[in-house]
C-alpha cells in the first residue's frame, strides 16, 4: 500500500474517531485527546520539525553553491520572488472577488464577546534588516527561518567562488544531504499515526455546530483555495512550466496530504523537496533554493483566508469597503506576507494588520478562529503546491527537462 493512501486512511479513521467523540462521548473527549490523540500528533510533527533546520542548510547550501554563477543565482532569486508575488496578488483577488460576490457575512452572527488579542507584528523594514544574522547558530536555534536562509546562501555562494579548494566540504555537505534524506524516509513511516491524531483532535474539538454556523464562510474559503490551485497553479505549470498539471498533483501529492495534516509550511519541507526532486525530478540546485525560500514567504492560501475574511468581517459589521480600500487589502497582505513570514501565528498576525489597514475592529477575528485550524490544513497544502509549482517554472526557465523518468518506489510505496 503507497504511503499516501497509508496517510489519507489514517486521516479518514481521524475524521471518523473525532466525530464520534464529539457527538457520542464528549466528556471522554479531553482524556483521550490529551492522552492519545494529542500526543500522536505532537511526536510525529516534533519529529519532522527536528530535520526543517538541517535540512534547509544542506540543501540551500548545494542549492546556490550548485548555481555558481551569481547572474544566474540572481536570475532565479528574482523569477522565485516575482512569481511569489504575482499569484499572491492573484489569490488576494479571487478570494476578494469570490466573498463580494457570495457574501457570507450576510447572515446573523453573535458580537458579544468577540475578543482578540493581536500580537505585535514587527515593521517590515525591521525584517528585511534582521534577514542577515548576527549570530547565525543562535538563528538556528531559535528556529529563524529567514535568518538561516540567509546564512545558507551565503555560505553556498562562498563555497560556489572557492570552487575546488572547497570541493572536500561540498561532500561533507552532499552526505549530511542524504542522511537527512534518508531519516526522512524513516519519519515518513510514522506519518500515518500522525495524521489520525492530528485529524482527530481537530473534528473532535471543534463540533459540527461551529462548523454548521460558519459554513457560508468556510465554502467560500475552500471554493477560492481551489480555484486558485486549479486556475493559477495549473496555468503556471502548464504553459510556464511545460508539465501536464495533473500529473504535477498526483505526484506531488504525498507532500500535500503531509502539508494538510500537519498544518505548518516549515514542517512538511522535507517532505515536499524530496517528494519534488524524486517524483517529478526537479532539480536539488533549484527545489532547495526555491522551496525553503516558498516556506518562509509564500503564503497564497493564508492571503485567500485573509481576503476572505476582511470581506466577511466587514460584512458582519455592515461596514462598507471602497475600491481604494480593497486595494489597500491586497497591497497590505502581499507584503506582510513577506514582512511578517518569521513571526508564529503569522495568519492571525497579518490578518490583524489588514483590519487594521481598513479601520475593521482587530476583536472581530474571533469570529473565525473557530473553524481556522480546519481552513489551515487546507490552505497549508496550497501554500506547499505553490512553492513546488515555482520550482517547476524556474526549473524549466533555466532549461531543465523533468517528469519523464519513472518515479521512485520508495517515495510513493
Amino acid at each position: 500500500m503507497s504511503l499516501t493512501r497509508k496517510i489519507l486512511y489514517g486521516m479518514g479513521l481521524g475524521i471518523i474517531v473525532g466525530l464520534i467523540f464529539n457527538l457520542a462521548m464528549p466528556g471522554a473527549f479531553e482524556t483521550v485527546n490529551g492522552y492519545v490523540f494529542v500526543p500522536l500528533g505532537k511526536i510525529f510533527v516534533n519529529l519532522i520539525k527536528m530535520l526543517v533546520v538541517p535540512i534547509v542548510i544542506v540543501s540551500l547550501i548545494l542549492g546556490t553553491a550548485g548555481i555558481s554563477d551569481p547572474k544566474k543565482l540572481g536570475r532565479i532569486g528574482g523569477k522565485t520572488i516575482a512569481f511569489f508575488l504575482i499569484t499572491t496578488g492573484i489569490a488576494l483577488v479571487l478570494a476578494i472577488g469570490m466573498a463580494l460576490l457570495v457574501q457570507p457575512g450576510s447572515g446573523s452572527f453573535q458580537l458579544d464577546g468577540a475578543n482578540f488579542e493581536a500580537a505585535e507584528a514587527p515593521p517590515v523594514i525591521e525584517t528585511l534588516l534582521n534577514i542577515i544574522p548576527a549570530n547565525p547558530l543562535g538563528a538556528m536555534v531559535e528556529g529563524s527561518m529567514l535568518q538561516v536562509i540567509a546564512f545558507s546562501i551565503i555560505i553556498g555562494f562562498g563555497i560556489a567562488r572557492v570552487g575546488e579548494k572547497a570541493k572536500g566540504l561540498i561532500k561533507l555537505v552532499e552526505q549530511a544531504n542524504e542522511v537527512m534524506m534518508y531519516l526522512v524516509k524513516a519519519v515518513m513511516k510514522f506519518a500515518p499515526y500522525g495524521a489520525f491524531g492530528l485529524i482527530a483532535t481537530a473534528i473532535g474539538s471543534q463540533g459540527l455546530e461551529a462548523i454548521a454556523a460558519m459554513g457560508k464562510y468556510m465554502f467560500v474559503v475552500l471554493f477560492v483555495l481551489l480555484l486558485h490551485m486549479v486556475i493559477t497553479y495549473g496555468s503556471a505549470v502548464s504553459v510556464l512550466g511545460k508539465l501536464n498539471p495533473i500529473k504535477f498533483i498526483k505526484e506531488f501529492s504525498p507532500a500535500m496530504v503531509v502539508a494538510f495534516s500537519t498544518s505548518s509550511s516549515a514542517a512538511t519541507l522535507p517532505i515536499s523537496m524530496k517528494t519534488l526532486q524524486n517524483n517529478l525530478k526537479v532539480s536539488k540546485s533549484v527545489s532547495g533554493f526555491v522551496q525553503p525560500l516558498g516556506a518562509t514567504i509564500n503564503m497564497d492560501g493564508t492571503a485567500i483566508m485573509q481576503g476572505v475574511a476582511t470581506i466577511f468581517i466587514a460584512q458582519v459589521y455592515g461596514a462598507e469597503l471602497g475600491l481604494g480600500q480593497l486595494l489597500t487589502v491586497i497591497l497590505t497582505a502581499t507584503l506582510a506576507s513577506i514582512g511578517t513570514a518569521g513571526v508564529p501565528g503569522v495568519g492571525l498576525i497579518m490578518l490583524s494588520m489588514v483590519l487594521t489597514s481598513v479601520g475593521l475592529p482587530v476583536e472581530a477575528i474571533a469570529l473565525v478562529l473557530g473553524v481556522d485550524r480546519l481552513l489551515d490544513m487546507c490552505r497549508t497544502a496550497v501554500n506547499i503546491t505553490g512553492d513546488a509549482a515555482c520550482a517547476v517554472y524556474v526549473a524549466r526557465s533555466e532549461g531543465e527537462t523533468f517528469g519523464e523518468v519513472e518515479i521512485e518506489e520508495n517515495v510513493t510505496a
